[in-house]
């Protein structure tokens, strides 16, 4: 009650023609995270359902909890392993290593971005929107460990202006923001977000001397297999995740962790994730029967970013298609283009984050096309 007080007390000098009025989106934001607003929208909302944004958001970052801090303690494993001495690190000290080499990443992305979102807010006078707290979190997960931080600020810059808030901010942006920094990344600096060179964090990157050799290099298994070799990890350490690549993107286990939390609390589409997983199951049993192929259908899910997309980025209810039909339709077309990429681009052994582009740019089709044939059926009916 005393902190509910002296909010009260404040508010005036950051509202119209208070000495710190300019400020008012930042004290607005504030107050709005640590209370539930009392005001309800008026126009133009974009909630379609009875949960909050609050909600939504902080549900989300709750269930990103485990592959986070899952992937802390991998990138310590694979310097560490890479280097010969695992066997005499503490679980302690490989999993402070890897929260040292991510934490980092994760500062300047909230940093940069919710930067962006303060300044944008301030300027256009409105209210400061509580959509990149998530995608804050999702962009260090979903990029290399050694990506340079000044490469993340320009992707996290670049997401946020140009994938959400020309749409209009949260709620109107048709592509995940998210999704937009991986893509920047991607076709700007794609030798540091591909390759052997570029998935163990090493300990010169973090001043604390380098046990790694100069020479040292490591292939995730799909750029392996893009290599026509069979992957050096076996199925328990895919589901696991004690493997190299991005962040948060290699446990299994810890990813579905999140998908219960969010399956549960029914904040994502078990449409939509069960569509992502059917069309990877079937293009990857398709393609193995050609030939084209030389792993199992289980292991294109287990391996990369397919999990983690399907759960995490392709059921975001901003991006996604809304109609119940639509759900399956556009979660199918992401699973299978995400194995076609795959395969038939050896070049681009990663094909999620592309397969979850563009089943972003066709969701409103896919929802256009079936809320109209639920109108002519509905037509017919009548006549």
């Amino acid at each position: 009650m005393s902190l509910r007080k002296y909010l009260d007390k404040i508010k005036p000098n950051f509202q119209k023609g208070g000495k710190l009025h300019v400020f008012e989106s930042v004290f607005d934001g504030l107050e709005t995270f640590l209370y539930v607003p009392n005001t309800t929208s008026k126009s133009g909302s974009s909630i379609h359902d009875a949960i909050d944004s609050k909600r939504i958001m902080s549900m989300v970052v709750i269930a990103l909890l485990p592959a986070m801090f899952f992937g802390m303690y991998n990138v310590g494993y694979q310097n560490y392993l890479a280097a010969g001495t695992l066997a005499s690190a503490s679980f302690l000290e490989v999993f402070c290593y890897g929260f040292l080499a991510v934490l980092p990443k994760i500062l300047v992305s909230y940093i940069v971005g919710l930067g962006i979102e303060f300044a944008w807010a301030q300027w256009k006078h409105e209210e400061i929107q509580e959509g990149y707290l998530v995608s804050g979190i999702i962009i260090p997960l979903i990029i290399p460990v050694t990506t340079p931080l000044w490469m993340l600020a320009l992707a996290c810059a670049f997401a946020v202006i140009f994938c959400k808030e020309i749409f209009g901010g949260t709620g109107m942006n048709i592509f995940n923001v998210a999704v937009g920094a991986r893509m920047f990344l991607f076709f700007s600096y794609s030798s540091k977000m591909t390759g052997d060179t570029v998935w163990v964090a090493q300990n010169s990157l973090l001043g604390l001397g380098n046990n790694l050799a100069d020479g040292f290099t490591m292939a995730t298994p799909l750029s392996q297999i893009g290599q026509g070799l069979a992957p050096n990890a076996g199925i328990s350490d895919m589901v696991i995740g004690l493997i190299p690549g991005s962040i948060g993107e290699t446990s299994v286990i810890a990813i579905a962790i999140g998908a219960i939390i969010l399956l549960w609390t029914g904040i994502a589409s078990w449409k939509t994730m069960g569509s992502v997983f059917a069309g990877g199951i079937v293009l990857a049993l398709v393609f193995k029967a050609m030939g084209m192929t030389s792993i199992s259908w289980y292991e294109h899910l287990f391996l990369g970013g397919f999990c983690f997309g399907a759960v995490f980025m392709a059921t975001d209810p901003v991006t996604s298609a809304r109609t119940e039909t639509g759900k399956y339709i556009y979660g199918f077309l992401i699973g299978a283009m995400a194995i076609i990429v795959r395969v038939m681009n050896p070049g681009y052994p990663e094909g999620m984050m592309l397969a979850i582009f563009f089943g972003n740019m066709f969701a409103p089709l896919i929802d256009y096309y079936v809320v109209d044939r639920n109108i002519t059926r509905r037509a017919n009916r009548i006549k």
